[in-house]
């Protein structure tokens, strides 16, 4: 998987092409002067043109911290299901990064309903399907928090929304239990004063390495967009990943059925080792076992044996796995929705 040179981003409410080549398309959406202060954010919607014959539903992608959409394979997939493909580079991330500004920063993660909102609009307005919603990552803790917020006010199912699928999401501080006491106190008052101050440490370049073409990997991506030992984490930002993890453990209601995909391990490592392949080595997969119940409606988890962080970056076969529980599940949902019945995988 390549991509293609960078290309000049697209303007307000016309589709240019995208860098991922022929087959995609990117469509900017304009937010305005950015409340965090650094000057005019957009945030970028990438579809996938390829024909889809009486296609069912649309699928809208979201990426998680220090990534942006680059997974073809991902949309093909979909795409072959009778799905319309659309993915979402968030505000500062990605095909949105502008300059000056820093990569993937917001103080509060309510910043990005707004390009959520406008996202899934001109995927209803263009396809007139329901729209599924798919995450990875620090993306899976951003939607159930934007469904939550919709479901109170508005109601997911007013926005044609049939279901969540979480690859891997962020529903906790992983590392020792001081990380999520005392050690969350004092994110929470850095975060306040120092809110752009980085964390120290980091650069811990494990995952990427077991990701990138360039390292021990398959895949190639733009390391500007996604630096093997990812971005710089400030305190601001944490702190707001902190209040998204104390909301969702008091409980959501997402409205619709989720499925949660993560790998059946965590190995820690701060060098990369066969290890690195066949385990998550970002989060720990406990807490996503733990706190999914959160979510409050439906919900399936499923652990895939051998999985990477991004489970649909794992390896040939575990990926192919991990695409049939995603299948299977999909049916269910399918028939679900209809009203046509079913009992939701186990």
């Amino acid at each position: 998987m390549t991509n293609e040179t960078p290309i000049a981003a697209a303007t307000e409410d016309t589709w240019q092409p995208d860098v991922l080549g022929e087959g995609y398309e990117q469509r900017t959406i304009p937010l305005g002067a950015d409340p965090d202060g650094e000057g005019t954010v957009v945030a970028t919607l990438v579809r996938y043109t390829a024909p889809v014959p009486d296609a069912t539903s649309a699928v809208l992608y979201v990426h998680g911290f220090t990534d942006y959409f680059f997974q073809k394979h991902l949309a093909e997939h979909f795409a072959g299901r009778g799905y319309r493909f659309y993915a979402l580079d968030l505000r500062k991330c990605g095909r949105s990064q502008r300059p000056g500004q820093t990569p993937h920063y917001v103080s509060d993660l309510v910043r990005y309903d707004e390009e959520l909102s406008r996202a899934v609009r001109i995927v209803r307005e263009e396809t007139g399907l329901p729209v599924l919603l798919n995450a990875h990552s620090t993306g899976g803790l951003v939607l159930p928090l934007w469904l939550d917020r919709l479901q109170r006010t508005e109601g997911v199912a007013a926005q044609g929304i049939s279901g969540l699928v979480l690859n891997s999401p962020w529903f906790d501080l992983q590392g020792p239990p001081y990380y999520r006491t005392v050690g969350t106190a004092l994110i929470n008052g850095l975060g306040r004063v120092r809110a752009k101050s980085r964390l120290p440490g980091g650069g811990v370049n494990t995952y990427g390495s077991s990701l990138h073409t360039s390292a021990s990997g398959e895949w190639d991506y733009d390391l500007d967009w996604k630096p093997l030992a990812g971005y710089p984490v400030r305190f601001g930002w944490l702190r707001a990943i902190r209040q998204g993890h104390a909301r969702l453990h008091r409980g959501l209601d997402v409205g619709v059925p989720a499925l949660i995909l993560r790998s059946k391990l965590t190995t820690f490592m701060r060098r990369y080792g066969p290890a690195a392949d066949v385990s998550d080595t970002v989060l720990d997969v406990r807490q996503i076992q733990r706190w999914s119940g959160c979510l409050g409606q439906r919900t399936t988890i499923v652990p895939v044996e051998g999985a990477r962080h991004d489970v649909f970056l794992s390896s040939a076969p575990v990926r192919k796995q991990a695409f049939a529980e995603m299948d299977a599940w999909l049916d269910w949902l399918h028939g679900h929705g209809t009203g046509e019945g079913g009992v939701a995988p186990s």
